[in-house]
Parts: C-alpha cells; structure tokens; sequence
C-alpha cells in the first residue's frame, strides 16, 4: 500500500483527497483489463474509452464544457497522473495527453472550438495530441521551422514535420504550432488545431521507444486549415504553448512521482521477504539507507510538485520557476528511486515481466519531454535572474 499520509498536508482540500482515493480503488479494479502492453494503440484507445466513461476525463476540461472545475485544476491533475502512474505508465499517459492535448483549447480556444472539441475528448470519444517538437526544435521552441502561409483570407497552408508527438498515429486532432512570421523567433509563432484526416497531414513514421506507448513523426504537405481553428492570436503560439506547459509542467513530476512510490512499495516487499545471509534484506543497515534516501525523495518531490500545483490553482499568472523546478527535481530524483529497487531486487530486477525492470523503462523518457532537465536549470537561473535585475516581464525567461 502506498503512503497517503501526503493526503493530510494543507496543499489539499477533501475534495482532492476524496478524488485520489476513489480513483485509486477504482485503478485497482478497472485497469488490468484494459491493458496489453504489447498492443499500445489498442490500449490507449481502451483507456481514454474508460477514463471517459468513469468520469475521470472529466477533470482534464473546464466545468464550461462538462469537466469538474470552473478551470484545470493542477492538484488534481497531479493527483491523477500520480496514481495512475503508480498503477501502470500507460494509463498515465492516455490521461495526461487528454488533458495536454486540449489545454490549449481550454486556456485560449474560442467558444465554437472549445464546443465541437472539448466534449468529446471529455467522454473519451476522440484522443487528442500536443505538436511541438521537430527534428531540429525540441525544447527550443524559437528553432521552429514549421510554417503557416495565408491561403486567401481565411485559411492557411501548414508545411513542416513534426517529430517525438505522443498519440501520433492514433490521435483525432492535434493542437500544432507553427512559424506565422509575426515577428523574429518564439513570437512569430501561432497555434491551430488540426484534424487527423486533414488533406496534406501523413504519418510520417512511428517511433518505436523503451517504454512503448503511441509516437509518431507527422509530416504536413500542404494542410490546409481554416484561421477559425487557430487557437488565440495571431503571433501567440509561444505564449499558448508556454501557458499550456504551465498547466502541465507539474504534472510531469507527479506522474515521476507515482513510478517512484511504486518503486518504493516494490523495494520494501523484496527487503522484507528477501533473506539474505540468514535474515531478511531488511536487517542489513544498507538496505535500510536505500530505502531511507528513497523515502525522502519521495517526500521532496511530493512537496515541490503540490506546492507549484497549489500556487497555480490559487491563480498564480505564472508559475514557470515553480513547475520547472517540480519537474526537474521529481524526474531526477524517480530514476534514483527505481535505481535502487532494481538494485535491492538484484538480479531479479532486470528480468523481463518485473515491475521495477518496467518502472525502469517507464521512468528514463520523463527526464526529456516536456522540456528536459537541463532546460528546466536554465528556465530556473533566467527567472532568477530576470527577478534579480528587476524585470517582471519574463523578457529573460524565455
């Protein structure tokens, strides 16, 4: 059993400890059904149906549009993606690109697009995806070379490939960011959202990665797009995708967090019922230190994660330093954790089949997406220092 003494702390409210207990049961009882991890597509699509139905989608949309609160709310986001990932990393995923995916919509969408797109994705009738990244332009956005040309006054014409973008290849639409020319780097980029089946959009490959779920290189030919799809202004793609990380950012780690408490409920099996020497693994002062230091990061990560996630829930404007350090931190610190239960599994841990040996896997992809976390140092100096010399318009926190 996972601790839930963290349940207590003043970060929650009951209705976030009442969601992380249900959802935990009904993890329990639901999920190893639903999943074949050697047939991802059909998973995913098996779990966004469930988490639509159960209601848990629900939390991924503004209450405008079905979902539980007037806007995203991150505890809960982090919540869920913690205990789903404590349970299996791929229904971690299918609801966290539900919610990634969308969170543009939700934060700058115009009404009609928040009313044919929202809905469905909150009942788990269509899956959505995030495209960003391209061969050349991962964490740095401003190295985008993506373009949206005018086609007449009320279209543009999308051309580029885009790489790394989950739910590529089984995805109904997808939010995808592109060089308008507005002005020079990040600014001069807008957001749109674009349908699977759009004219000029191929699945390009699909990435096949250690921990397996759906990936795909989009290539885009051509594609047109109405103006009435793009999502906020003209020009505003870097401020929708920032904003939408924001959300997100936190998230991440928690989800980190919910492999690394896994890790954890593992190691402290293996210790007590492992004998060694004529006494369980447990005995041994060395174990106890790994599963001492493993506890302790586990606490400081929870702590980094649901502070920036309350900041943000408490109408923060921007909780940049906040989220990247959350994301960094919980990231770094599950690989140490799931190290040393592979490690206390000895050779066991490596063995195809064995939880640890797949939070192993699971883990490694964390420390990249979403900015990686040599990206997050830098995203945290610039903000100290853009705070030091007195600039509150981010202009060093790009």
């Amino acid at each position: 059993m996972a601790d839930r003494s963290f349940l207590d702390w003043p970060f929650f409210e009951d209705r976030h400890r009442a969601l992380a207990l249900e959802l935990d049961t009904w993890a329990a009882t639901a999920l190893p059904g639903l999943i074949d991890h050697h047939d991802v597509d059909a998973s995913c699509r098996r779990l966004v149906a469930a988490l639509g139905e159960a209601g848990w989608l629900r939390h991924a949309v503004p209450a405008s549009h079905g979902g539980v609160s007037a806007r995203l709310d991150v505890r809960s986001l982090c919540l869920i993606r913690e205990t789903l990932a404590r349970h299996d990393g791929l229904a971690d995923f299918a609801f966290a690109m539900q919610g990634l995916g969308t969170g543009s919509i939700s934060l700058f969408g115009t009404d009609a697009l928040k009313d044919r797109i929202l809905p469905p994705v909150r009942d788990g009738r269509t899956i959505a995806a995030f495209a960003l990244s391209e061969p050349d332009a991962g964490s740095d956005v401003a190295a985008m070379s993506t373009t949206a040309v005018p086609d007449g006054p009320d279209a543009v014409r999308i051309d580029g490939v885009k790489t790394w973008i989950s739910n590529g290849g089984i995805a109904d639409h997808y939010v995808v960011f592109a060089r308008t020319g507005e002005a020079p780097g990040a600014r001069g980029l807008s957001a749109f959202l674009v349908p699977a089946d759009a004219p000029g959009l191929t699945v390009a490959e699909r990435i096949e990665v250690i921990a397996p779920h759906p990936l795909a290189t989009l290539r885009f030919e051509n594609c047109r797009v109405p103006l009435s799809d793009r999502i906020g202004g003209a020009g505003e793609g870097f401020k929708v995708a920032m904003a939408t990380l924001d959300v997100f950012r936190s998230t991440v780690g928690a989800a980190a967090l919910g492999f690394a408490r896994r890790a954890l409920d593992e190691a402290l099996g293996r210790a007590r019922n492992r004998q060694m020497f004529g006494a369980p693994l447990s005995d041994l002062q060395l174990s106890q230190a790994a599963l001492a230091d493993m506890a302790t990061e586990i606490d400081a990560s929870a702590l980094l994660i649901y502070r920036a996630a309350w900041a943000k829930d408490r109408g923060a404007a921007r909780v940049t330093r906040e989220a990247s350090m959350a994301k960094m931190f919980a990231t770094e610190a599950a690989q140490r954790v799931i190290d040393r239960a592979v490690q206390l599994f000895g050779g066991l841990g490596v063995m195809r089949g064995v939880k640890v040996e797949e939070l192993y896997r699971e883990i490694r992809a964390l420390r990249i997406y979403e900015g990686a976390t040599e990206v997050q140092k830098i995203v945290i100096a610039r903000q100290l220092l853009a705070e030091a010399e007195g600039h509150t318009d981010g202009r060093l926190c790009r």
